[in-house]
Protein backbone atom coordinates (compact mmCIF):
# COMPACT_ATOMS: atom_id res chain seq x y z
CA UNK A 1 0.00 0.00 0.00
CA UNK A 2 1.33 3.39 -0.84
CA UNK A 3 1.84 6.18 1.20
CA UNK A 4 -0.24 8.64 2.29
CA UNK A 5 0.17 12.27 3.46
CA UNK A 6 -1.45 13.88 6.07
CA UNK A 7 -3.92 16.26 5.30
CA UNK A 8 -6.23 17.88 8.13
CA UNK A 9 -9.26 18.86 7.29
CA UNK A 10 -10.27 21.72 9.78
CA UNK A 11 -8.35 24.42 10.61
CA UNK A 12 -6.00 24.34 13.72
CA UNK A 13 -7.15 26.27 16.36
CA UNK A 14 -7.36 26.03 20.02
CA UNK A 15 -10.00 23.42 21.24
CA UNK A 16 -12.01 26.11 22.41
CA UNK A 17 -12.05 28.10 19.45
CA UNK A 18 -12.37 24.99 17.14
CA UNK A 19 -15.68 24.09 19.12
CA UNK A 20 -16.85 27.99 18.83
CA UNK A 21 -15.57 27.70 14.42
CA UNK A 22 -17.49 24.47 14.28
CA UNK A 23 -20.93 25.30 15.28
CA UNK A 24 -20.65 28.35 13.56
CA UNK A 25 -18.91 27.82 10.60
CA UNK A 26 -19.76 24.20 9.39
CA UNK A 27 -22.98 24.78 7.30
CA UNK A 28 -21.25 28.02 5.76
CA UNK A 29 -18.63 25.99 5.15
CA UNK A 30 -20.54 22.78 3.53
CA UNK A 31 -22.02 25.71 1.35
CA UNK A 32 -19.20 27.01 -0.03
CA UNK A 33 -17.69 23.91 -0.83
CA UNK A 34 -20.46 22.69 -2.64
CA UNK A 35 -20.30 25.84 -4.48
CA UNK A 36 -16.74 24.73 -5.78
CA UNK A 37 -17.49 21.27 -6.68
CA UNK A 38 -20.50 22.70 -8.86
CA UNK A 39 -18.09 25.17 -10.39
CA UNK A 40 -15.82 22.00 -11.17
CA UNK A 41 -18.39 20.28 -12.69
CA UNK A 42 -19.65 22.91 -14.38
CA UNK A 43 -16.20 23.48 -15.84
CA UNK A 44 -17.11 21.41 -19.41
CA UNK A 45 -20.22 22.73 -20.15
CA UNK A 46 -19.13 26.66 -19.64
CA UNK A 47 -16.18 26.16 -21.51
CA UNK A 48 -18.31 25.10 -24.34
CA UNK A 49 -20.73 28.14 -24.30
CA UNK A 50 -17.27 30.32 -25.19
CA UNK A 51 -16.28 27.92 -27.87
CA UNK A 52 -19.96 27.30 -29.42
CA UNK A 53 -20.31 31.10 -29.99
CA UNK A 54 -16.82 31.45 -31.87
CA UNK A 55 -18.30 28.45 -34.23
CA UNK A 56 -21.42 29.65 -34.82
CA UNK A 57 -19.80 33.21 -35.55
CA UNK A 58 -17.54 31.62 -37.93
CA UNK A 59 -20.72 29.54 -39.86
CA UNK A 60 -22.06 32.76 -40.63
CA UNK A 61 -19.68 34.32 -42.20
CA UNK A 62 -19.01 34.09 -46.29
CA UNK A 63 -18.49 30.86 -47.74
CA UNK A 64 -14.92 32.00 -48.89
CA UNK A 65 -13.77 33.03 -45.71
CA UNK A 66 -15.25 30.03 -44.03
CA UNK A 67 -12.77 28.09 -46.60
CA UNK A 68 -10.13 29.90 -45.25
CA UNK A 69 -10.68 29.84 -41.99
CA UNK A 70 -10.77 25.31 -42.71
CA UNK A 71 -7.85 24.67 -40.27
CA UNK A 72 -8.57 26.89 -38.05
CA UNK A 73 -12.10 25.61 -37.48
CA UNK A 74 -10.23 21.66 -37.26
CA UNK A 75 -8.42 23.85 -34.71
CA UNK A 76 -11.34 23.95 -32.75
CA UNK A 77 -12.76 21.10 -33.00
CA UNK A 78 -9.16 20.12 -31.10
CA UNK A 79 -9.77 22.63 -28.31
CA UNK A 80 -13.20 21.01 -27.99
CA UNK A 81 -11.06 17.61 -27.23
CA UNK A 82 -8.99 18.85 -24.94
CA UNK A 83 -11.99 20.79 -23.07
CA UNK A 84 -13.35 17.29 -22.84
CA UNK A 85 -9.74 16.00 -21.54
CA UNK A 86 -9.90 18.40 -18.88
CA UNK A 87 -12.90 17.55 -17.29
CA UNK A 88 -11.86 13.76 -17.49
CA UNK A 89 -9.19 14.64 -14.96
CA UNK A 90 -11.68 16.67 -12.99
CA UNK A 91 -13.83 14.14 -12.26
CA UNK A 92 -10.78 12.71 -11.10
CA UNK A 93 -9.98 15.16 -8.57
CA UNK A 94 -13.46 14.51 -7.47
CA UNK A 95 -13.51 11.13 -7.28
CA UNK A 96 -12.30 11.22 -3.78
CA UNK A 97 -14.62 12.81 -1.25
CA UNK A 98 -12.20 13.55 1.52
CA UNK A 99 -12.70 16.86 1.54
CA UNK A 100 -16.37 17.62 0.89
CA UNK A 101 -20.05 16.30 1.94
CA UNK A 102 -20.49 12.74 0.74
CA UNK A 103 -23.18 12.54 -1.51
CA UNK A 104 -23.81 12.70 -5.23
CA UNK A 105 -21.66 11.60 -8.38
CA UNK A 106 -18.33 13.09 -9.43
CA UNK A 107 -19.02 11.97 -12.36
CA UNK A 108 -22.09 13.76 -13.22
CA UNK A 109 -21.41 17.26 -14.84
CA UNK A 110 -23.73 20.22 -14.61
CA UNK A 111 -25.03 21.07 -18.25
CA UNK A 112 -26.83 24.48 -16.44
CA UNK A 113 -25.39 26.90 -14.58
CA UNK A 114 -25.58 25.67 -11.13
CA UNK A 115 -27.35 28.25 -8.37
CA UNK A 116 -24.81 30.70 -6.89
CA UNK A 117 -21.79 29.61 -9.17
CA UNK A 118 -20.56 32.68 -10.57
CA UNK A 119 -18.22 33.74 -13.57
CA UNK A 120 -15.58 34.21 -10.57
CA UNK A 121 -15.92 30.76 -9.46
CA UNK A 122 -15.38 29.70 -13.06
CA UNK A 123 -12.17 31.38 -13.28
CA UNK A 124 -10.54 29.94 -10.14
CA UNK A 125 -11.63 26.37 -11.43
CA UNK A 126 -10.27 27.02 -14.76
CA UNK A 127 -7.21 28.76 -12.92
CA UNK A 128 -6.64 26.01 -10.54
CA UNK A 129 -5.93 23.90 -14.23
CA UNK A 130 -2.93 26.31 -14.99
CA UNK A 131 -1.79 26.40 -11.05
CA UNK A 132 -1.49 22.40 -11.05
CA UNK A 133 0.40 22.84 -14.01
CA UNK A 134 2.50 25.53 -12.77
CA UNK A 135 3.56 23.44 -9.76
CA UNK A 136 3.50 19.90 -10.78
CA UNK A 137 4.31 19.72 -14.23
CA UNK A 138 8.14 19.51 -15.76
CA UNK A 139 7.26 21.93 -17.97
CA UNK A 140 6.73 24.72 -15.80
CA UNK A 141 10.41 23.51 -13.89
CA UNK A 142 11.74 26.88 -14.33
CA UNK A 143 9.45 28.76 -13.16
CA UNK A 144 8.66 27.38 -10.03
CA UNK A 145 12.65 27.99 -9.98
CA UNK A 146 12.31 31.48 -10.10
CA UNK A 147 9.99 31.39 -7.02
CA UNK A 148 10.54 28.58 -4.91
CA UNK A 149 14.47 28.28 -5.25
CA UNK A 150 15.52 31.76 -3.58
CA UNK A 151 13.25 30.96 -0.29
CA UNK A 152 14.42 26.87 0.05
CA UNK A 153 18.07 28.26 -0.21
CA UNK A 154 17.55 30.69 2.17
CA UNK A 155 16.19 28.21 4.85
CA UNK A 156 18.90 25.67 4.21
CA UNK A 157 21.55 28.51 4.61
CA UNK A 158 19.84 29.72 7.63
CA UNK A 159 19.12 26.47 9.30
CA UNK A 160 21.49 24.13 8.21
CA UNK A 161 21.45 20.31 8.26
CA UNK A 162 25.05 20.08 10.17
CA UNK A 163 23.38 22.88 13.09
CA UNK A 164 20.18 21.75 13.47
CA UNK A 165 17.71 18.50 13.77
CA UNK A 166 15.67 19.91 10.52
CA UNK A 167 12.57 17.50 11.73
CA UNK A 168 12.39 20.12 14.82
CA UNK A 169 12.68 23.25 12.87
CA UNK A 170 9.40 23.69 11.94
CA UNK A 171 7.98 25.77 8.71
CA UNK A 172 4.42 27.41 8.09
CA UNK A 173 3.61 28.16 4.34
CA UNK A 174 0.68 30.70 4.25
CA UNK A 175 -0.70 30.27 0.84
CA UNK A 176 0.70 27.24 -0.01
CA UNK A 177 -1.39 26.70 -3.34
CA UNK A 178 -0.56 23.47 -5.23
CA UNK A 179 1.38 22.41 -2.18
CA UNK A 180 5.07 22.27 -4.27
CA UNK A 181 6.95 24.40 -1.69
CA UNK A 182 5.74 22.56 1.40
CA UNK A 183 6.46 19.53 -0.06
CA UNK A 184 10.20 20.68 -0.93
CA UNK A 185 10.89 22.43 2.26
CA UNK A 186 9.54 18.74 3.71
CA UNK A 187 11.81 16.98 1.37
CA UNK A 188 14.44 18.28 2.91
CA UNK A 189 13.70 16.79 6.27
CA UNK A 190 12.18 20.38 7.62
CA UNK A 191 8.62 20.00 9.47
CA UNK A 192 6.67 21.57 6.99
CA UNK A 193 2.57 23.05 7.53
CA UNK A 194 0.96 24.43 4.74
CA UNK A 195 -2.22 26.52 5.11
CA UNK A 196 -4.50 27.48 2.26
CA UNK A 197 -7.86 29.37 1.94
CA UNK A 198 -9.36 28.32 -1.26
CA UNK A 199 -11.24 25.13 -1.95
CA UNK A 200 -10.05 25.26 -5.35
CA UNK A 201 -6.70 24.67 -4.26
CA UNK A 202 -6.94 22.19 -1.55
CA UNK A 203 -9.28 20.14 -3.59
CA UNK A 204 -6.66 20.19 -6.00
CA UNK A 205 -3.83 20.05 -3.62
CA UNK A 206 -5.44 16.81 -1.64
CA UNK A 207 -5.91 15.20 -5.43
CA UNK A 208 -1.70 15.64 -5.97
CA UNK A 209 -0.63 15.11 -2.44
CA UNK A 210 -2.62 11.55 -2.03
CA UNK A 211 -3.99 10.25 -4.75
CA UNK A 212 -1.63 10.35 -7.76
CA UNK A 213 -0.08 7.31 -7.36
CA UNK A 214 2.52 7.05 -10.41
CA UNK A 215 4.20 10.04 -11.91
CA UNK A 216 3.20 11.82 -14.82
CA UNK A 217 -0.02 9.57 -14.46
CA UNK A 218 -2.48 12.41 -15.47
CA UNK A 219 -2.86 14.92 -19.07
CA UNK A 220 -3.73 18.23 -18.81
CA UNK A 221 -4.57 20.84 -21.50
CA UNK A 222 -3.70 24.28 -18.99
CA UNK A 223 -3.85 26.97 -22.06
CA UNK A 224 -6.57 26.02 -23.73
CA UNK A 225 -8.54 28.75 -22.87
CA UNK A 226 -6.18 31.13 -23.84
CA UNK A 227 -7.55 32.48 -26.99
CA UNK A 228 -5.25 35.20 -28.30
CA UNK A 229 -1.18 35.61 -28.61
CA UNK A 230 -0.60 32.57 -29.75
CA UNK A 231 1.99 32.19 -32.48
CA UNK A 232 0.54 28.06 -33.43
CA UNK A 233 -2.65 26.39 -33.19
CA UNK A 234 -0.42 24.02 -31.32
CA UNK A 235 0.33 26.67 -28.73
CA UNK A 236 -3.04 26.66 -27.18
CA UNK A 237 -3.40 22.64 -26.88
CA UNK A 238 -0.30 22.29 -25.43
CA UNK A 239 -0.33 19.50 -22.82
CA UNK A 240 1.26 18.60 -19.85
CA UNK A 241 1.61 16.05 -17.39
CA UNK A 242 1.08 15.87 -13.76
CA UNK A 243 2.30 15.07 -11.68
CA UNK A 244 6.45 15.39 -12.50
CA UNK A 245 7.18 13.60 -9.27
CA UNK A 246 4.70 11.54 -6.96
CA UNK A 247 4.36 12.25 -3.67
CA UNK A 248 2.85 9.20 -2.76
CA UNK A 249 5.84 6.99 -4.03
CA UNK A 250 7.89 10.00 -2.98
CA UNK A 251 7.20 10.85 0.32
CA UNK A 252 9.18 13.53 2.12
CA UNK A 253 12.04 12.74 4.87
CA UNK A 254 10.45 15.65 7.11
CA UNK A 255 6.38 15.92 8.34
CA UNK A 256 4.45 17.61 6.01
CA UNK A 257 0.37 18.92 6.68
CA UNK A 258 -1.90 20.92 4.98
CA UNK A 259 -4.76 22.93 7.00
CA UNK A 260 -7.66 24.89 5.47
CA UNK A 261 -8.81 28.10 7.20
CA UNK A 262 -8.63 31.80 6.80
CA UNK A 263 -4.61 32.74 8.10
CA UNK A 264 -5.46 35.80 10.31
CA UNK A 265 -8.18 33.47 11.40
CA UNK A 266 -6.41 30.06 12.00
CA UNK A 267 -2.74 31.40 13.60
CA UNK A 268 -3.12 32.68 17.04
CA UNK A 269 -0.52 30.94 19.26
CA UNK A 270 2.57 32.73 19.43
CA UNK A 271 5.97 31.51 19.47
CA UNK A 272 4.71 28.62 17.27
CA UNK A 273 7.12 28.24 14.03
CA UNK A 274 10.79 28.47 13.21
CA UNK A 275 10.20 29.86 10.02
CA UNK A 276 7.28 30.97 7.95
CA UNK A 277 7.86 31.00 4.12
CA UNK A 278 5.44 33.14 1.97
CA UNK A 279 5.61 33.33 -1.79
CA UNK A 280 3.26 35.41 -3.82
CA UNK A 281 1.00 35.82 -0.45
CA UNK A 282 1.57 38.86 1.14
CA UNK A 283 -0.40 41.13 -0.98
CA UNK A 284 -3.63 38.99 -0.35
CA UNK A 285 -4.36 40.94 2.50
CA UNK A 286 -6.75 44.20 2.89
CA UNK A 287 -4.22 45.21 5.73
CA UNK A 288 -1.00 43.72 4.85
CA UNK A 289 0.42 45.06 8.67
CA UNK A 290 -2.04 42.08 10.12
CA UNK A 291 -0.08 39.48 8.30
CA UNK A 292 3.23 41.18 9.09
CA UNK A 293 2.36 41.09 13.16
CA UNK A 294 0.58 37.54 13.12
CA UNK A 295 3.72 36.40 11.42
CA UNK A 296 5.88 37.99 13.97
CA UNK A 297 3.81 36.99 16.74
CA UNK A 298 3.83 33.16 15.80
CA UNK A 299 7.52 32.61 14.87
CA UNK A 300 9.51 32.17 18.11
CA UNK A 301 12.31 34.10 19.12
CA UNK A 302 15.11 33.96 16.44
CA UNK A 303 13.10 32.51 14.27
CA UNK A 304 12.87 33.58 10.53
CA UNK A 305 10.13 34.90 7.65
CA UNK A 306 11.03 34.61 3.89
CA UNK A 307 9.23 36.11 1.59
CA UNK A 308 9.16 36.63 -2.54
CA UNK A 309 6.57 38.25 -4.60
CA UNK A 310 5.57 41.80 -5.93
CA UNK A 311 2.94 43.84 -4.53
CA UNK A 312 -0.02 43.40 -6.62
CA UNK A 313 -2.93 43.80 -3.64
CA UNK A 314 -5.43 41.86 -4.89
CA UNK A 315 -8.31 44.26 -3.08
CA UNK A 316 -7.23 47.29 -4.37
CA UNK A 317 -9.57 47.52 -7.03
CA UNK A 318 -12.40 45.08 -5.72
CA UNK A 319 -15.66 46.49 -4.89
CA UNK A 320 -17.09 46.43 -1.76
CA UNK A 321 -13.52 45.56 -0.46
CA UNK A 322 -11.35 48.04 1.96
CA UNK A 323 -7.65 48.00 0.99
CA UNK A 324 -4.06 49.76 1.73
CA UNK A 325 -1.19 49.48 -0.50
CA UNK A 326 1.74 50.45 1.09
CA UNK A 327 4.72 50.82 -0.72
CA UNK A 328 7.69 48.90 -0.50
CA UNK A 329 10.00 51.15 1.38
CA UNK A 330 6.65 52.05 3.57
CA UNK A 331 6.79 47.80 4.20
CA UNK A 332 10.63 48.48 5.58
CA UNK A 333 9.04 51.01 7.86
CA UNK A 334 6.19 48.63 8.88
CA UNK A 335 8.73 45.69 9.52
CA UNK A 336 11.19 47.46 11.21
CA UNK A 337 8.67 48.85 13.45
CA UNK A 338 6.81 45.58 14.75
CA UNK A 339 10.11 44.56 15.50
CA UNK A 340 11.90 42.60 12.19
CA UNK A 341 15.19 42.69 11.76
CA UNK A 342 16.18 42.80 8.24
CA UNK A 343 19.08 40.51 7.31
CA UNK A 344 18.73 40.17 4.12
CA UNK A 345 16.87 42.07 0.87
CA UNK A 346 16.80 42.35 -3.16
CA UNK A 347 14.65 44.18 -5.44
CA UNK A 348 14.13 43.03 -9.24
CA UNK A 349 14.05 39.15 -8.92
CA UNK A 350 12.73 38.13 -12.12
CA UNK A 351 9.30 35.67 -11.84
CA UNK A 352 6.15 34.74 -13.97
CA UNK A 353 3.13 33.23 -12.64
CA UNK A 354 1.39 30.39 -14.09
CA UNK A 355 2.32 31.28 -17.97
CA UNK A 356 1.81 29.94 -20.94
CA UNK A 357 5.65 29.67 -22.25
CA UNK A 358 5.19 29.32 -25.40
CA UNK A 359 2.53 32.40 -25.32
CA UNK A 360 3.25 36.05 -27.52
CA UNK A 361 2.16 37.62 -24.08
CA UNK A 362 4.65 37.26 -21.34
CA UNK A 363 4.23 38.90 -18.12
CA UNK A 364 6.46 39.41 -15.33
CA UNK A 365 7.06 40.44 -12.10
CA UNK A 366 10.37 42.38 -10.78
CA UNK A 367 9.56 40.76 -7.48
CA UNK A 368 10.98 41.62 -3.97
CA UNK A 369 12.44 39.13 -1.90
CA UNK A 370 13.64 39.93 1.52
CA UNK A 371 14.86 37.13 4.56
CA UNK A 372 13.73 38.85 8.03
CA UNK A 373 14.06 37.79 12.14
CA UNK A 374 12.69 37.53 15.00
CA UNK A 375 14.95 38.95 17.71
CA UNK A 376 15.80 36.82 20.63
CA UNK A 377 13.82 37.00 24.24
CA UNK A 378 13.60 40.23 25.72
CA UNK A 379 13.53 42.16 22.60
CA UNK A 380 9.83 42.81 22.73
CA UNK A 381 10.49 44.74 26.47
CA UNK A 382 13.34 46.52 25.58
CA UNK A 383 11.57 47.52 22.75
CA UNK A 384 8.43 48.86 24.63
CA UNK A 385 10.26 50.50 26.65
CA UNK A 386 12.37 52.66 24.32
CA UNK A 387 8.55 53.54 22.57
CA UNK A 388 7.39 54.67 25.97
CA UNK A 389 10.38 56.76 26.64
CA UNK A 390 10.10 58.10 23.14
CA UNK A 391 6.36 58.37 22.87
CA UNK A 392 6.30 59.12 18.79
CA UNK A 393 3.19 59.77 17.17
CA UNK A 394 3.99 57.41 14.26
CA UNK A 395 7.37 55.18 13.25
CA UNK A 396 10.12 56.63 12.80
CA UNK A 397 11.29 56.64 9.23
CA UNK A 398 13.85 54.08 9.59
CA UNK A 399 14.52 53.91 5.59
CA UNK A 400 16.69 56.80 5.85
CA UNK A 401 19.06 55.23 8.26
CA UNK A 402 22.35 54.38 6.36
CA UNK A 403 22.52 50.52 6.96
CA UNK A 404 19.54 50.68 4.92
CA UNK A 405 20.06 52.43 2.24
CA UNK A 406 21.07 49.39 -0.08
CA UNK A 407 17.73 48.03 0.65
CA UNK A 408 15.40 50.06 -1.61
CA UNK A 409 17.08 50.06 -5.22
CA UNK A 410 15.72 53.44 -6.81
CA UNK A 411 15.58 52.51 -10.67
CA UNK A 412 13.45 49.24 -9.60
CA UNK A 413 10.26 49.51 -9.40
CA UNK A 414 7.12 47.01 -9.03
CA UNK A 415 5.77 46.01 -12.18
CA UNK A 416 2.20 45.41 -11.64
CA UNK A 417 0.59 43.98 -14.02
CA UNK A 418 -3.67 44.07 -14.94
CA UNK A 419 -4.12 41.29 -17.19
CA UNK A 420 -5.38 38.13 -17.05
CA UNK A 421 -2.11 36.23 -14.96
CA UNK A 422 -3.13 38.87 -12.26
CA UNK A 423 -6.87 37.87 -11.60
CA UNK A 424 -4.98 34.12 -12.01
CA UNK A 425 -3.06 34.97 -8.81
CA UNK A 426 -6.00 36.35 -6.75
CA UNK A 427 -6.85 32.47 -6.99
Amino acid sequence: MVPSLPFPMHPKMQEDQALAFSAKQDEEERRHIQKVQNAFQYYRRYAFLRLNRKEDYLLSLSADDQRLLSKYRTHLDIVRHCIDCNQTVIREILRDRVLYPTGGDSDYQNDEAPAHVRHGDMDQAQSTLKLIARDWSAECAIEREQSYKPIIDSIEEYYKPSDYKLNEIKILVPGAGLGRLTYELACRGYACEGNEFSYFMLIASNFVLNLCDYENKHVLYPWVHQYVNNMRRADQVASVRFPDVCPVRNPPKGNIEMAAGDFLEVYKSPDSYNCVATCFFIDCANNVIDFIRTIYKILVPGGIWVNLGPLLYHYSDVSGQNSIEPTYEDLIIIMESVGFDILTSRTGIRTKYAQNPQSMKQSEYQSLFWLCRKPPNNFEQQQQQQQEQRNPQEPPDLIVHQNNVDIIDAETEIEIETETDDDLKQT
